[in-house]
């Protein structure tokens, strides 16, 4: 059983851990407002955004768009991969990292044609030692990226679309729903058209496209179609990845929230345990400690007793002796 100064140290460590985890939380809960506030301005301008796209490709007709076609024969098939750089945020890395593996596990193209684009270490990390093909890795985001900060993620896969080298860009992140709930999901990006699921897995893990309203809209282009949808095409497909990164976030800093949360009141429940028992190993040494006085006062006892009756005897036997000789 441990000692009382060993338990002692213990409630000393919890309870510097319970401080370490309340700071984080703090931090968290600061960054996660910002986040939110993010998340919630760029779903709109996505959701506009993408209503413009559908519209316009639906009044342009025939116009044609590499970014717009869909490949007969899908040979690499790219996903970005959108994970933390630190931990201490629950199981927010391994949900999403598990889902993107089971969605690329779906995909009717073998294992090696499937090529990855990280953002964030923990799947990067994961990917290397996993030995996945990974073409681009991007990690030490700003807390509160722009725009032109990601911007390069989506460019990447958009010109190995464009080259040839891939057929198909899908975008795994993790769904801010609210603070206590975030869904790993997964997003077609790139051709921009309805990617229907294919099986059971599919479906579960894709998140389904948003409605738009298409009827009663008039558009007249300046200077040409082509060229407006030229220009639209390739900027809505890095506003996607740039909103999944704003949604990462979001859901990054609620799951850290809530774990370190979690962390606190697990190590204030276990500084009260150990409490219990620093009390009771105390009590049991002072119990113990006292009945070794009690021992040693009746061993004194003993030996004062034994002793008076050997002076007894001792006497007794002289007197008889004396008595004896004369």
């Amino acid at each position: 059983m441990a000692t009382a100064r060993d338990i002692k140290r213990r409630i000393t460590s919890v309870q510097n851990i319970a401080q370490v985890t309340r700071a984080l939380e703090a931090v968290s809960a600061s960054k996660v407002r910002r986040a939110q506030e993010a998340v919630t301005n760029s779903r709109e301008y996505s959701l506009k955004a993408w209503e413009i796209l559908i519209n316009v490709a639906e009044a342009v007709g025939a116009v044609e768009h590499p970014l717009l076609e869909q490949r007969e024969t899908v040979g690499n098939v790219n996903i970005i991969l959108i994970t933390s750089d630190r931990s201490l945020c629950g199981a927010y890395n391994n949900n999403i990292i598990r889902v993107a593996e089971r969605f690329a596990s779906s995909l009717d193209v073998p294992a090696q044609n499937i090529r990855w684009v990280t953002v964030g270490r923990k799947g990067r990390d994961y990917l290397l030692r996993s030995r996945a093909k990974v073409i681009a890795e991007f990690s030490g985001l700003p807390a509160a990226p722009d725009f032109g900060e990601i911007m390069p993620v989506g460019q990447i896969v958009v010109d190995e679309f464009l080259s040839g080298d891939t057929d198909q860009v899908f975008v795994a992140y993790t769904d801010f729903i609210n603070t206590l709930t975030q869904r790993p999901t997964v997003v077609n990006l790139l051709p921009l058209i309805n990617f229907e699921p294919r099986n059971r897995v599919q479906a579960e893990f894709l998140k389904a496209e948003p409605e738009a309203t298409t009827q009663g809209l008039v558009y007249e282009f300046e200077p040409s179609a082509a060229e407006i949808v030229g220009e639209i095409v390739p900027r809505f497909t890095a506003l996607q990845v740039y909103h999944a990164v704003l949604e990462s976030l979001a859901s990054e800093h609620s799951a850290r929230m809530i774990a370190m949360r979690n962390a606190s009141e697990n190590a204030v429940a276990l500084a009260s345990d150990l409490r219990l028992e620093y009390n009771k190993a105390r009590q049991q040494a002072i119990t113990s400690e006292i009945l070794d006085i009690v021992g040693g006062a009746a061993a004194l006892e003993g030996e004062e007793t034994v002793r008076a009756a050997d002076d007894f005897i001792s006497r007794v036997g002289g007197a008889l002796k004396a008595e004896q000789a004369n």
